[in-house]
């Protein structure tokens, strides 16, 4: 934070204190300072590494003794990942020593004084002035001056004022690479926290043609694990890899630890897509001849557990060398091991290892009692699984979520009816979360019978108690056309249609069309038609075929589908323009002219899990063959990116100019509340108080300034506050009321709560990057800032 008076923490060090003296003619000075005579610091001035307490403290282990490391692994519990052997050392690795130099050997006093000035009054600055202040210095500061002054800024522990100098120093004409300086700067930053600066200064590392220092790998590794919720985990995973790759640098035990332990931490459904780079990390330790923790193979051998293959032979190698180390298998690898043969059907290894788990006295599992449910699923006796589920009952292990879904999964499919329908009593009375995936096994089974009337009992409880989703209404779509109720059907597919939350998909319109096609309706089957061509849906021959001569009869002919001129819908174009205000980021194709749209959401977060969903569909036709072919809205990633296409290039023209984020001019005249509205989803946040809050992404005070006065002729009074590198438009009091009941027809069903409180999912890292610059709307910047 910014200090509150120059004598605080702006104050240059010591050997800088210094006696008033008259003033001297040179422009934007107070009282020139005069130096003492008395000589404190050594011959050259060395930079030390600041001892701040950060956000990365947690992590750290302050120990450089690697023998006393691996001693601790040995000693450390019998828990995944527990003890302090998995903690990271922040200053593990040293940086490249940065001299500057001395005060006193300048021979000019006039140069000294007012480089002693800077140091004094800079670090008390905000942004702009910070910058006014340096560019009223251009005619005499050389690279060496300003370098004084951001080490002075590391030195006093101001990261912030020192990103501030140093980014204005490789502005200048007269700028020299100095990658000492740039390490120091990027180290120090890391240790704060304050992820993005960090990376920006890495990034000119890389593209200046030098390999960072290990220090900064190491540092920004740690950065970016230390970021609540693991939502920075790719990018720990990208720098690691370069780190060792691109770098050439063995790092420390204690870092593969961390990144392992990361990767791990998710659910099993999300941490089975990591096993490629656990596997790495694991070749890592090996190759580099040091202890494999316990932990590593248990989190190897539940990763592997997790895999739709599941490969046996790498499995028992990683038994094999867990034994030579010295190590028993825990409980933990002892149910992975039963998920993985389960999955196998492998009834005699499955049953050897529930025997070894029961002879070890400790506490059962329900996942164990889950994994001999689904073995003998696969096996063909459900009643078998049955006994199973009532044995965990016996033996006083409570069941869970995951073990009522399963349980009532596998009887819906064996088509046990009644004892289906008595467990998801039993489950919806334990007032447990997450019933939809037990709904969905019931209904399937209905369907499979054609029970219509219990399937639509349950889809009314289902929408009574869980959040609708596209497969719930799909099923329900199903069986009214199954039943020839296509009046119904109708109005069930227009209302997924309408309801961005739930959208239709391929299987939805091909269902439709089937109905269309059975009553007959050819003209609403056309229209069905021509809506799966524009979004490239697959159509089954037998449907075209009936289509094609439903036609003939009314003297009419359906051609074939022929290649459709891609252009954004209005609605596109909007959703595009809110998501791009928040932050959606454009890149530029090898071919000219083209550009692609990266999505990116965050998977912490409700609001964008629903958001991703949603863009998902609308944005169908624009996406890569291998992004539009998942059976399950699930598996859809948190990030895809469009095919390359020249129509984009008119939203990459106007919201970015080389590669960095601006306002259009004509920003004011396309805020729609369409627009409004996918921009407070995506980059927006509505704070316990009431108030909202949309984060800015990009632009400076004037543009910022467009938007605010196009708000304001919609009755919308809003204040303007600049945090780091990004602005943010509050919404206080009434005017939050007025701002949503303006967006709120277009604000997905789901997200209305989900945005609550989330403002550590959307726009968090400038928040967490730039906690020091707090300017209000009143704050003008000087054109050389934009430079």
């Amino acid at each position: 934070m910014a200090s509150a008076s120059p004598c605080a923490c702006g104050a240059p060090s010591p050997s800088l204190r210094c006696v008033l003296a008259p003033s001297l003619p040179f422009a934007s000075f107070p009282p020139v300072v005069r130096l003492a005579a008395r000589q404190l610091l050594p011959r050259r001035l060395a930079v030390l590494r600041p001892r701040a307490a950060s956000a990365l403290e947690p992590l750290v282990l302050e120990s450089d003794d690697e023998d006393g490391d691996e001693e601790a692994e040995e000693e450390a519990g019998s828990g995944l990942f527990q003890g302090d052997t998995w903690a990271v050392e922040r200053d593990a690795v040293k940086s490249p020593e940065l001299e500057v130099f001395e005060l006193e050997e300048l021979p000019e006093q006039w140069r000294r004084a007012r480089i002693a000035w800077l140091c004094k009054e800079l670090p008390a600055y905000k942004h702009s002035t910070l910058t006014r202040i340096l560019n009223a210095q251009r005619k005499w500061i050389t690279q060496e001056d300003a370098t004084y002054v951001a080490v002075h800024c590391l030195r006093i522990r101001n990261n912030d004022a020192a990103f501030r100098v140093y980014s204005w120093i490789v502005r200048q004409h007269w700028y020299r690479f100095n990658f000492a300086l740039a390490t120091r700067v990027a180290d120090c930053l890391a240790r704060e926290g304050k992820v993005e600066k960090c990376r920006e200064v890495f990034d000119a590392m890389v593209k200046q043609g030098r390999v960072p220092a290990e220090s900064t790998f190491h540092i920004l590794v740690v950065a970016y694990l230390s970021v609540p919720g693991g939502r920075c985990l790719e990018e720990a995973c990208t720098i690691y890899n370069q780190m060792i790759q691109m770098g050439g640098y063995k790092p420390r035990l204690n870092l593969h630890n961390s990144l392992f332990r990361a990767l791990v931490s998710k659910t099993g459904g999300t941490a089975k897509h990591n096993l490629r780079q656990a596997e790495f990390i694991y070749h890592n330790i090996v190759t580099s001849n040091l202890a494999v923790h316990k932990d590593v193979y248990a989190g190897l051998i539940w990763i592997h557990s997790y895999q739709d293959v599941i490969d046996r032979d790498r499995i028992k190698a990683l038994r094999d060398e867990m034994k030579r180390a010295g190590f028993e298998e825990t409980n933990d690898v002892l149910v992975s091991l039963m998920r993985a043969f389960s999955k196998e059907g492998d009834i005699r290894e499955t049953e050897a290892t529930w025997h070894r788990l029961l002879q070890s006295g400790g506490k059962l599992p329900a996942q164990a009692y889950i994994c001999r449910m689904e073995l003998y699923a696969q096996t063909g006796e459900p009643m078998k699984s049955l006994e199973m589920f009532k044995e965990m009952k016996s033996r006083n292990v409570p069941p869970n979520v995951a073990s009522y879904h399963k349980i009532i999964e596998i009887m819906a499919k064996s088509r046990e009816i009644e004892i289906a329908e008595k467990l998801m009593d039993e489950f919806v009375e334990s007032h447990m979360k997450h019933l939809m995936p037990a709904f969905l096994s019931l209904m399937y089974l209905y369907l499979d019978l054609d029970m219509h009337e219990k399937l639509e009992q349950t889809f009314t409880k289902c929408l009574d108690r869980c959040r609708p989703n596209r497969i719930l209404y799909t099923i329900y779509l199903e069986s009214l056309v199954r039943l020839g109720n296509v009046t119904k059907a109708e109005e069930i597919f227009g209302e997924m249609h309408k309801n961005g939350t739930i959208g239709t998909n391929a299987k939805s319109c091909n269902i439709m069309l089937r109905g269309y096609l059975s009553a007959e309706d050819y003209q609403k089957a056309e229209s069905i038609y021509d809506l799966m061509c524009k979004k490239k849906y697959d159509l089954p021959v037998d449907s075209l075929e009936k289509l094609q001569s439903g036609l003939l009869i009314n003297k009419k002919v359906v051609k074939p589908p022929k290649p459709v001129s891609m252009k954004l819908d209005e609605e596109q174009r909007e959703i595009l323009i809110g998501l791009l205000l928040g932050g959606t980021q454009i890149e530029s194709h090898a071919q000219k002219g083209v550009h692609i749209v990266n999505f990116k959401f965050q998977e912490d977060s409700n609001a964008h899990s629903v958001l991703r969903t949603h863009i998902h569909e609308r944005f169908i036709e624009w996406l890569p063959s291998a992004c539009r072919s998942f059976n399950d809205d699930s598996q859809i990633p948190y990030r895809f990116s469009t095919i390359p296409h020249a129509h984009f290039g008119f939203f990459a023209d106007q919201f970015f100019r080389k590669g960095q984020p601006i306002l259009p001019k004509l920003v004011h005249r396309w805020l729609s509340p369409r627009v409004l509205a996918y921009w407070f989803m995506f980059g927006g946040v509505r704070l316990q108080s009431g108030d909202i809050v949309l984060k800015v992404s990009g632009g400076n005070i004037d543009s910022v300034e467009r938007i605010v006065n196009s708000l304001q002729t919609q009755s919308l009074t809003c204040k303007v506050k600049r945090k780091g590198r990004f602005f943010w438009i509050g919404f206080p009091g009434s005017n939050a009321d007025s701002f949503w009941k303006i967006i709120e027809p277009y604000v997905l069903d789901t997200c209305t709560g989900s945005v609550m409180q989330e403002s550590h999912s959307v726009g968090s890292d400038a928040l967490r990057d730039s906690h020091t610059d707090y300017e209000d709307d009143t704050q003008r910047y000087d054109k050389e800032t934009e430079e």
